[in-house]
C-alpha cells in the first residue's frame, strides 16, 4: 500500500515515541490505498477526523462496492451510486485502530485524509475474543518491533492477502511463527488476544517531531 503523507510526517518517519502529553503541531497529512478489482483489502484509517464513519471518509462508491465491519461477526453495506449512499446506512465507523474489508467491482484507489493521532494512545485488546485492529497511526513496520504492540504466549494475528496468513506468539523464544508480520499503512490485520494474558491495551506515547 503507498502512502502519502505530508512532508512534516515525513520527516520525522511518523515514528518518534515520546511521554509528552501536550503538543502545539498538529499534522495534517493523506495516504492512499490501492483496492484491485474484485479483491477483498482490509483497511484501515489511521487519520482522525471529525466524523469517522463510512459515509463520511468513503462518501462515493464506486458503483457496487462493500464494506463488511466485523464483530463477532461481519455486518455488510453496499454502495448505491443510483442515490450515492451506503445501504443499508454509512454510520459503520472506521476510526483510527480499527479495520474493515473493503471490495470492489472495479480497480479504485481510496484516499484517506486527516490528523495524525499523537500523544498517549490507547487501542483496546478485549482478552480470548478476535477483532480487527491496525496502527492508529499511519506507520508501516514490524508489529511489536515498529509499531508496539503487546505480543504475549499464544497470541494469534491474521493477515490477509486473498486468504488467511496466519502468526503466533511463541513465548519461550519470545518470538513471533514464523516470523514477526509486517503491515502497511493503512492495513488492519484480526487478532486473538490468548485468555489469561495481561496486556489488554496497545498503548503507544506517540508524537511528531
Amino acid at each position: 500500500m503507498k502512502a502519502l503523507i505530508c512532508a512534516a510526517a515525513l520527516a520525522a518517519g511518523l515514528a518518534t515515541a515520546a511521554a509528552q502529553n501536550v503538543y502545539s503541531l498538529n499534522v495534517v497529512g493523506y495516504y492512499n490505498v490501492p483496492v484491485p478489482a474484485g479483491q477483498k483489502v482490509l483497511i484501515a484509517n489511521q487519520l482522525n477526523t471529525t466524523n469517522n464513519t463510512l459515509a463520511a471518509l468513503i462518501p462515493d462508491g464506486p458503483a457496487g462496492a462493500e464494506f463488511y465491519k466485523y464483530a463477532g461477526g461481519f455486518t455488510g453495506y453496499q454502495f448505491d451510486d443510483l442515490d450515492m449512499e451506503w445501504v443499508p446506512n454509512g454510520n459503520a465507523t472506521l476510526s483510527p485502530g480499527e479495520g474493515a474489508f473493503y471490495l470492489s467491482p472495479t480497480a479504485t484507489t481510496l484516499t484517506f485524509v486527516g490528523e495524525v493521532l499523537q500523544g498517549n494512545l490507547q487501542n483496546t485488546l478485549p482478552l480470548g475474543t478476535k477483532v480487527v485492529r491496525s496502527s492508529m497511526v499511519p506507520q508501516a513496520g514490524l508489529v511489536t518491533t515498529d509499531l508496539g504492540l503487546p505480543a504475549e504466549a499464544a497470541d494469534e494475528l491474521y493477515l490477509w492477502s486473498n486468504g488467511y496468513i496466519g502468526y503466533q506468539f511463541d513465548d519461550l523464544d519470545m518470538e513471533w511463527v514464523p516470523n514477526e508480520p509486517s503491515v502497511a499503512v493503512g492495513q488492519a490485520f484480526f487478532y486473538v488476544k490468548a485468555a489469561g494474558n495481561a496486556s489488554s491495551t496497545w498503548t503507544r506515547n506517540f508524537t511528531v517531531q
